[in-house]
């Protein structure tokens, strides 16, 4: 298959940032230096082996034809809401996962500490870790020495009590078919790709993945719904976004997005109105 030289570059961008990688996290799976992938990500390198591109799609989980040929984007028939909105975004922790609560209190017994020691290291370094300015080994770090233990895996507690809301992943499937979908979440990094790769969260095409620990900036200050808009290609009013958080909703509906509260508390009922708020105009 001949290689699409000119769009190369986006689609490996785009692919990998489907998959929830950071160009450091892809290059240490790839076996691959941090310079050519960035470089091929920009377009400096138009025609790199295919040995190396063959490296690239195993570590992402694609197809080679898929990175190389056509768009990975899936065929559909595109509809509008009755509100209007064509792209619908999805806010991860508390809309398609239970949020992290239970993962406190098995380190908290695991460990022996009191349950509010590992909630304040928690919200003491949380944002930093997901803007990227710190690791997730530091953090790591620091829960141990709180803990009174050599080491702890935050990922990994996570992963294990983790639940997801199953009314959601259903309503996300049903709408990837119908229109652009995309998660738009404050994370730590990796969390997207993991949660993916243990069927957490669904493992499909998104048209867009704004992780905070890439891009450096959280919910809801508005940089990220700028870099949200952009990737999504489309106007505000035509964005609709569902999030557990009001003042995440407050900010995107400011910039003219639609937008809906999702009530982790009370996840039927909210999938129900979701579902409806989703059925196409011209049903």
């Amino acid at each position: 298959m001949a290689m699409d030289e000119r769009g190369l570059g986006k689609k490996l961008q785009k692919a990998r940032q489907a998959a929830g990688l950071t160009q450091q996290q892809l290059c240490q799976q790839a076996n691959l230096s941090f310079s050519t992938l960035t470089k091929i990500e920009r377009g400096a390198i138009k025609a790199p082996s295919i040995f190396t591109i063959q490296a690239i799609a195993g570590a992402l989980g694609v197809g080679l034809d898929e990175l190389i040929g056509a768009s990975p984007a899936p065929h559909r028939q595109l509809k509008k809401t009755r509100s209007g909105a064509s792209f619908i975004y999805f806010d991860m922790n508390g809309c398609l996962v239970h949020s992290y609560q239970a993962a406190f209190v098995k380190l908290a017994s695991d460990t022996g500490v009191s349950p509010d020691v590992i909630e304040s290291v928690y919200w003491r370094y949380n944002d930093d870790v997901c803007r990227g300015r710190a690791t997730l080994a530091e953090f790591n770090e620091e829960l141990a020495k709180k803990a009174g233990v050599k080491k702890v895996d935050w990922l990994q507690y996570y992963l294990d009590v983790v639940e997801q809301i199953p009314e959601m992943h259903e309503i996300l499937v049903w709408a990837a078919s119908h229109y652009k979908v995309g998660l738009l979440t404050n994370t730590m990094p990796g969390f997207v790709s993991a949660l993916r790769r243990k069927g957490l969260i669904p493992d499909i095409h998104y048209d867009a993945i704004v992780d905070s620990s890439e891009i450096g900036v959280l919910k809801p200050e508005q940089e990220i719904y700028a870099i949200a808009e952009e990737r999504a290609g489309i106007s505000p009013e035509e964005i609709l976004f569902i999030d557990d958080a009001k003042a995440n909703l407050v900010a995107a509906s400011k910039l003219g997005w639609n937008v809906m509260w999702f009530d982790d508390a009370r996840p039927e009922t909210s999938a129900t109105t979701v579902r409806q708020a989703l059925e196409p105009a011209d049903v």
